[in-house]
C-alpha cells in the first residue's frame, strides 16, 4: 500500500520507483516507503543516507519533484506540524544558540571546505552571467557586491557573517578599502586571518548583536539565513545603528516566495541547525523604517551551477578528505548539495542581493548587473 501511494505521488512529475532514467529511484529496503510517507522530507532524506536508496542523478529528481509542486501534495506529518509552531514560538536563533551552526557545520573541517570551493573558499552562490569557472563566477560575485556598495578607497567595511574573508581580501586588495569580519566559526576565523594576512582585515568571533561602531558600508553575504524571523528587526536595527548616515548596506540571502513553508526538517536536523529562509514580506518588514530599499537583484538560477560546481569538485577530491569522513558522511554531503542544486533550478528557491540605505541615495541608486 505504501509503495503505491509514493508511486502514485511521483508520477506527474514522471519519476518511476525502480526506473532506468537517471532521476529514477532505486529502492533498496522495503522500510523506504513507510518512513517517508510518515516523516515525509526528513525520512525521505534519512533513508537516503542509510543506504535505503539510490538515484544517479538526485539533482534531476529533485527538480522534477519540485517543479511539479509534489512536496506541496504530501500530507503534513506531526513532526513537521510540531517543528513549524516550535519555531514559530521560540527563538531557535537566541544569543546563547548563536554560535551552535558554526559548531556543527561551519567548523566541520577546513580541509572539507577547501576540497569543496572556489580558490577564494567562498561559500555563496557565484556569479555566472559572463563567468565559465567556479573561479571566475565567484570573482564576478566579490566585483559585483564591492561596485554595488560603490566602495572608495580608505572605507571602513562592515562584513557580517565573512566566513574566510574572501569578500574582505578581494575588496582590500582591489578597492583599497579596510574591513572588519565577524564570523561565528573558529575554523573559519583561524584559517581566514592566515589568508588575509597583512591586509587592513580584523576578523572578530562574535555575534552580530554586540556590534556598536560605525561603517562607511555593511555587507553579508549568505548569514541572514541563520537569523531567524524573530531576530530580523533586531538585526536591521544593529546593522542601522552601525551603518554611516550616507552609507549603503547590502543584503545578500537566500530567500522563498513560498509564504507558508519552513525550512526543510532535513536540512534543518543534519546540515544548518535553526536555519530558516526569509520571505520578501518579512525582510522589508523587519527593515521597515530603519532603511530605504535601493534595489533588489534575484540570480538565484545561479546557485545551481554553483552548487553543482562544489559537488563535482567534493567527488574530484574526495581521496583528500576521505580519512576524516566515513562513506556515510559523503552521502550526506552530496545529498545536501544536489538536493539544493535542484530546488535552485526548479526555481523554488531564490537567492537576493537587496541594497538598502538609511536616507535613500541623494540623486538616485544605479542598479548594477
Amino acid at each position: 500500500m505504501a509503495k503505491a501511494i509514493l508511486k502514485a505521488y511521483f508520477a506527474p512529475a514522471d519519476i518511476q520507483i525502480n526506473g532506468t532514467r537517471p532521476w529514477d529511484i532505486q529502492v533498496h529496503n522495503k522500510a523506504f516507503y513507510q518512513k517517508v510517507l510518515a516523516e515525509g522530507s526528513l525520512g525521505l532524506g534519512e533513508s537516503y543516507v542509510d543506504g535505503w536508496w539510490d538515484c544517479k542523478a538526485l539533482d534531476k529528481f529533485f527538480c522534477k519533484l519540485l517543479v511539479n509542486e509534489i512536496d506541496k501534495k504530501e500530507k503534513l506529518t506531526f513532526k513537521a506540524t510540531l517543528a513549524y509552531v516550535h519555531a514559530k514560538i521560540t527563538n531557535k536563533q537566541s544569543q546563547k544558540k548563536a554560535f551552535e551552526v558554526g559548531e556543527k557545520h561551519y567548523d566541520l573541517g577546513n580541509d572539507l571546505f577547501k576540497a569543496m570551493l572556489d580558490k577564494r573558499l567562498t561559500y555563496t552562490c557565484g556569479y555566472w552571467k559572463k563567468a565559465k569557472t567556479l573561479d571566475e563566477a565567484q570573482e564576478a560575485k566579490l566585483d559585483l557586491v564591492c561596485k554595488k556598495l560603490q566602495l572608495k578607497p580608505g572605507q571602513k567595511i562592515l562584513d557580517i557573517g565573512c566566513g574566510y574573508g574572501s569578500f574582505m581580501k578581494f575588496a582590500a586588495q582591489k578597492y583599497k578599502v579596510s574591513c572588519v569580519g565577524v564570523t561565528i566559526s573558529k575554523e573559519q576565523k583561524e584559517l581566514g586571518e592566515q589568508l588575509c594576512k597583512g591586509l587592513p582585515i580584523k576578523f572578530r568571533l562574535q555575534d552580530y548583536r554586540e556590534l556598536n561602531e560605525r561603517f562607511d558600508h555593511i555587507v553579508s553575504l549568505g548569514m541572514f539565513e541563520h537569523v531567524g524571523i524573530k531576530n530580523y528587526r533586531t538585526y536591521m536595527q544593529v546593522v542601522h545603528r552601525c551603518l554611516k548616515k550616507e552609507g549603503i548596506f547590502l543584503l545578500h540571502t537566500i530567500g522563498s516566495a513560498d509564504a507558508k513553508k519552513a525550512s526543510d526538517p532535513w536540512i534543518a536536523k543534519y546540515i544548518f541547525p535553526n536555519g530558516s529562509i526569509p520571505k520578501e514580506k518579512q525582510i522589508m518588514k523587519a527593515a521597515q523604517g530603519l532603511f530605504v530599499l535601493e534595489d533588489w537583484h534575484n540570480f538565484g538560477a545561479y546557485y545551481d551551477p554553483t552548487l553543482m560546481a562544489w559537488y563535482k569538485n567534493v567527488e574530484k577530491n574526495w581521496d583528500k578528505v576521505s580519512k576524516r569522513y566515513d562513506k556515510r558522511f559523503k552521502r550526506m554531503w552530496s545529498y545536501y548539495l544536489l538536493a539544493c542544486a535542484g530546488a535552485f533550478r526548479a526555481r523554488r528557491t531564490q537567492l537576493w542581493q537587496i541594497v538598502f540605505a538609511k536616507k535613500g541615495i541623494s540623486g538616485g541608486y544605479t542598479s548594477v548587473r
